[in-house]
């Protein structure tokens, strides 16, 4: 579950380390940032759509990433899982990619969306007549077969394909949305116009069937994984007010009842041009490319920004505890509250993670899977499940075979008052140094994962050069600052514990099923 993206930045969806990992991969040929400059071009357009081009000519490829500054933080009681819902429907295509006829398909999704109202309201009326309720839903589904009559199935991945683009994937968090793929820098403009018009003029097509692939991914990672039920429960628990305890994938219940009309209205309101930023790495001339974007991604009207997110989590009084009876193996974890990722003492949290669990030389891994032999896995995160705010520093760990969560739990707790009382030792934070400084270089390396990063750093830091000066602020972490920050965040009072308590039978479902 360790994310190796550069300086440690993780994000809620982990797997996109793996996925940028896949990209065409190339030696850094610079590796400072005034070496970077002399190559990177930045133009926020009239709308303010902000782009970044690194040119880097080794092979005649582009990676590109488009960062929406919107997640799950973003959403109200209701519609939890509409930004990662919108996300499936962004490779549905437009009112010219994937239809047979538009404005025919038009009107009969619209009438898709009546024979849902009506039969949305049939069901959840106070006494439902299952007659009307059945001959409701035959409705809606007649009126979705109707529409699918137009449909040209997945024909904006195979446009892609067809014109050797590989990667075609996206992403949800917490935080943000992201979409990425990497194409032959000859087929630019046919990119820029794919990417400019699934963002103008998007069609959501088959929304309610695609809701139901949502619902059945929630089943299978959250509802029948013990691990996955564990963690919505401890975000759940540890942000009481803040929407950081929302689930990306959203509540089931809200997966049986928002609307197309609710994702038209959530996509609306933030894939507004200030709210992105398109990173593009690869063989680009700048003078060459910048028309192209301006003339497709210049279409676009400014709009509104967005409102901003309103709720601070209230200060931690006391510590919470979840357990969940399970008959799979044990499984622990604990977090402690933290501030956001521009916080000046990020780096320290940083810090503090590559000394607990950075490869088989860190205190945890020393301590719980070699020494002690009581663990299988053991792992820290600076930020969970965002860093935009105040989020959550966590420490996992698997039990080995034979051993407990409480062996776990004594085992990571005194290697965190270890840091509370005693400096850790030139040595280790030498090496924390190193590892900035490599996990910067190994982030340059693939075009993809350099796109990514620059429209991350862009987004949260206001400026993509703060992926470089992340390292310098890193090298200035001293000793003193790591038991300052241990001291501070490293209490009772600020910890939310998780565990997967190992019974012999299931406990008899309920609650948030959807079944």
């Amino acid at each position: 579950m360790k994310a190796r993206i550069p300086i440690g930045r993780p994000r809620a969806w982990l797997a996109l380390a793996v996925l940028f990992a896949a990209a065409t991969a190339f030696p850094a040929s610079a590796q400072t940032l005034a070496d970077f400059e002399k190559k990177v071009t930045v133009k926020t357009l009239p709308n303010g759509w902000t782009f970044i081009i690194y040119q880097r000519s080794e092979a005649p490829v582009f990676s590109f990433a488009t960062l929406v500054n919107v997640g799950s933080v973003q959403e109200v009681p209701g519609i939890t899982g509409i930004a990662h819902m919108f996300e499936h429907m962004a490779f549905k295509g437009t009112t010219t990619i994937g239809t047979t006829n538009y404005p025919e398909e038009k009107v009969a999704l619209e009438k898709v969306d009546q024979a849902y109202a009506a039969y949305d309201a049939a069901r959840r009326a106070r006494n439902p007549d299952a007659e009307k309720v059945n001959a409701l839903l035959k409705a809606f589904k007649d009126a979705q077969e109707e529409a699918d009559k137009f449909i040209i199935k997945n024909q904006f991945g195979e446009i892609i394909d067809r014109a050797g683009g590989v990667g075609l994937n996206a992403g949800t968090g917490a935080d943000s949305t992201v979409y990425f793929y990497s194409l032959p820098s000859n087929k630019f403009e046919l990119w820029a116009y794919l990417e400019s018009d699934r963002f103008l003029h998007p069609v959501f097509r088959e929304f309610y069937k695609e809701r139901d692939v949502v619902k059945e991914e929630r089943r299978l990672r959250t509802e029948s994984q013990p691990i996955g039920r564990l963690i919505e429960q401890f975000g759940s628990v540890a942000f009481s007010a803040h929407p950081y305890h929302h689930p990306v994938v959203g509540y089931m219940s809200d997966l049986d009842s928002f609307t197309r009309e609710d994702a038209e209205k959530f996509y609306k309101t933030y894939y507004v041009p200030s709210n992105l930023v398109t990173a593009l790495v690869g063989d680009l001339k700048p003078e060459v490319v910048m028309p192209i974007i301006e003339k497709y991604f210049g279409r676009f009207p400014k709009g509104d920004p967005p409102p901003p997110v309103r709720t601070v989590e209230p200060v931690q009084i006391g510590e919470k505890f979840i357990k969940i009876p399970d008959p799979a193996q044990p499984f622990y974890v604990e977090g402690y509250h933290k501030p956001e990722a521009t916080s000046p003492d990020e780096p320290v949290y940083q810090a503090i993670v590559d000394v607990l669990s950075n490869g088989r030389t860190s205190r945890l891994y020393r301590s719980l899977v070699r020494d002690k032999q009581i663990a299988v896995a053991v792992q820290s995160l600076p930020s969970y499940p965002g860093d935009k705010f105040p989020n959550m520093f966590i420490v996992f760990s698997v039990p080995a075979p034979g051993h407990s969560n409480d062996e776990s739990r004594d085992a990571i707790r005194a290697e965190l008052e270890r840091l509370k009382k005693e400096d850790i030792t030139p040595e280790e934070l030498a090496m924390v140094k190193t590892h900035a400084k490599a996990a910067l270089i190994e982030g340059l390396n693939s075009n993809g994962g350099l796109a990514n990063q620059m429209a991350d750093y862009q987004t949260t830091f206001g400026d993509w050069r703060e992926l470089f000066k992340s390292v310098e602020k890193i090298d200035k972490v001293t000793q003193a600052d790591i038991r300052r920050i241990a001291n501070q965040i490293f209490i009772d009072t600020n910890r939310t514990v998780a565990v997967v308590e190992t019974t012999a039978a299931m406990p008899a479902a309920g609650g948030d099923s959807g079944r």
